[in-house]
């Protein structure tokens, strides 16, 4: 049995906009080549094409990059609850490798577990997926902190 998590409703009409320009802003996401494909209150999926540049020695995507697009799909999930005006930044988050990243694609898929005014928990999947087998490969649980009046960017 699966636990559903409840439907959240958005604090910030346009969290999905605000959302989708703070991805484009964060030029690790891009370096990676990763897309921002889903935006949904609470939930957020961020799908990641196969590059040799971002694999280890066995050939599979290096596992700082499947905690890299755990902690934006995550994090951005949080962000989809916040009011304008507010950024997140992650706190804390525990990553347990399951299995190689070995696939064409990977996908993270972040939901919030439990909304705050200042501290959100999160989680995130990440599959590996070679000729459309969908192999779980990561799971994360994280924190993050909602950061109320700033804007984002370099200040």
């Amino acid at each position: 049995m699966r636990y559903e998590l409840p439907i959240f409703q958005p604090k910030d009409p346009g969290y999905a906009d605000r959302v989708r320009e703070s991805f484009r802003l964060q030029q690790a996401m891009a370096l990676i080549g990763a897309e921002l494909s889903v935006v949904e209150p609470g939930h957020v999926e961020i799908h990641l094409p196969f590059k040799p540049e971002i694999t280890q020695q066995h050939g599979f995507i290096h596992g700082g990059v499947v905690g890299m697009i755990a902690d934006s799909a995550a994090g951005y999930a949080a962000n989809t609850l916040t009011p304008a005006g507010t950024s997140v930044l992650t706190v804390e988050y525990k990553l347990n490798l399951l299995a190689p990243a070995d696939g064409e694609r990977l996908v993270a898929r972040g939901e919030v577990v439990k909304p705050g005014r200042t501290l959100l928990i999160t989680r995130a999947e990440v599959f590996a997926i070679r000729r459309e087998q969908w192999t779980l490969c990561a799971v994360m649980q994280q924190t993050i902190m909602a950061m109320h009046g700033r804007k984002e960017g370099i200040e």
